[in-house]
C-alpha cells in the first residue's frame, strides 16, 4: 500500500538548487500522500459491506480506469508502451502486481475484521524488514545501530506472539509483501514512473479482478449494485483513493531528500494506529503496548542512524567534488 523510499527508481534525490518554496511544497505533498494512506481504514469502513475480496477487485478495476486517464493527461502513453515491450521490466512488474494484490487484500481483511492495529504494526516494521531484505538478497552491510533496530523489532514480534499465543501474521504478511514489492519495483529501476508502473500492475490484475466481480454477481453476492448509488460510487472512488496518494508521493520524492521522505512515511501507520485505537476501539492489552513500544524504539534508533550518516555522506560528496575541481 505504502511505497517504501528507495535510493533508485521513482524516489529521487532532491535536485540541486531546489528553491525553498519547492521544498515546502514537497513536504506538503509528502504529508498529503502519507496522510491519505493513513486514513484509508476509514474509507474501507464505509464500504465494509462489500468484503475484502470485492473491495480488492473494485480497487483494481477502478484504479486502471483512473490510471488510463492520468496516462492520457500526462502524455505517458509512449513510455508505457516502451515499458510493456521490456520483458525484464514486465517480469518484475508482474511479481510486483501479485505482491501488491496480496498486500491490499490482507490490509482490507485486517481493517474489516477488527485488526487494524496489526496492519499498523506491519507498516511500522516494513522499513526494518526491507533493510533485512537488503542484507539477505543484495548482500548489503548494516551498521551496528541498524542491527540493534532489527533485533528490537524481532523482540517486539516475539513479545506479541507470546502474549497472543499466536504469531501476528497480518503484520508479518503486510511487512513482507510490501518489502518484496519495494524490491521488485527497485529492480525495474528508472524505466517507469509511479503512474505507468501502477497502470501496468493494474492491467496485469484487471482480468482476474473483473472475473471475480462477474462471479460474485452471478452468485448474487456482489454489493456494488445492490446497496444503492452511494455504495457504488464509494467503491468506484477506490480508484481515486489508490492513484492520488501515489501522485502526491511522486511530487514529494522529486522535491525532497530521501531521508526527509523516509521520515514522513511513519505518518501513515501512526494515523492507522490512532484510528484503530480511538475510532474502531480495538483492544490494546499490555503485550501489544510493549510490542509497539519496542517497534517505536527501533524506529527512533533507525532514524538516528540515518541522520547520523547524512553529514558523512554530504562531506564525502563535497570532498569528491573538490578533488574533481582540483584535477
Amino acid at each position: 500500500m505504502i511505497p517504501r523510499v528507495k535510493s533508485s527508481g521513482n524516489a529521487m534525490l532532491k535536485p540541486a538548487g531546489v528553491p525553498r518554496s519547492e521544498q515546502s511544497a514537497g513536504v506538503a505533498f509528502g504529508i498529503a500522500a502519507y496522510g491519505l494512506w493513513g486514513v484509508l481504514p476509514l474509507y474501507l469502513a464505509l464500504v465494509a459491506a462489500a468484503g475484502p475480496v470485492e473491495i480488492l477487485a473494485h480497487r483494481i478495476v477502478w484504479s486502471l480506469l483512473v490510471c488510463a486517464a492520468l496516462v492520457t493527461l500526462m502524455r505517458q502513453w509512449r513510455p508505457l508502451l516502451l515499458l510493456l515491450r521490456t520483458p525484464r521490466a514486465m517480469a518484475w512488474l508482474t511479481a510486483a502486481s501479485l505482491l501488491i494484490a496480496a498486500n491490499w487484500l490482507t490490509f482490507a481483511y485486517a481493517v474489516l475484521n477488527g485488526r487494524a492495529l496489526e496492519s499498523a504494526l506491519g507498516y511500522y516494521i516494513n522499513p526494518l524488514l526491507s533493510i533485512a531484505l537488503g542484507v539477505l538478497v543484495l548482500g548489503e552491510r548494516l551498521s551496528r545501530l541498524q542491527w540493534v533496530a532489527i533485533a528490537i523489532a524481532t523482540a517486539a514480534v516475539l513479545v506479541m506472539s507470546i502474549g497472543y499465543g499466536a504469531v501476528p501474521w497480518i503484520s508479518l504478511v503486510l511487512a513482507t509483501t510490501f518489502a518484496l514489492y519495494g524490491y521488485a519495483k527497485n529492480r525495474v529501476g528508472k524505466r517507469t514512473t509511479a503512474v505507468t508502473s501502477l497502470t501496468v500492475e493494474t492491467t496485469i490484475l484487471f482480468g482476474p479482478a473483473l472475473a471475480c466481480l462477474l462471479v460474485l454477481a452471478d452468485r448474487g453476492s456482489a454489493t456494488a449494485l445492490a446497496l444503492g448509488p452511494g455504495h457504488f460510487w464509494l467503491l468506484a472512488g477506490l480508484g481515486i483513493i489508490t492513484a492520488t496518494p501515489l501522485l502526491f508521493f511522486g511530487a514529494a520524492a522529486s522535491r525532497l531528500p530521501l531521508s526527509v521522505v523516509g521520515s514522513l512515511q511513519y505518518i501513515a501507520p501512526t494515523a492507522q494506529f490512532v484510528i484503530a485505537l480511538l475510532v474502531f476501539g480495538e483492544p490494546m492489552p499490555l503485550e501489544r503496548w510493549i510490542g509497539f513500544a519496542l517497534v517505536w524504539v527501533a524506529i527512533v534508533i533507525l532514524s538516528v542512524d540515518l541522520f547520523r550518516r547524512r553529514p558523512r555522506t554530504a562531506s564525502a560528496r563535497n570532498d569528491k567534488r573538490r578533488s574533481g575541481t582540483a584535477a
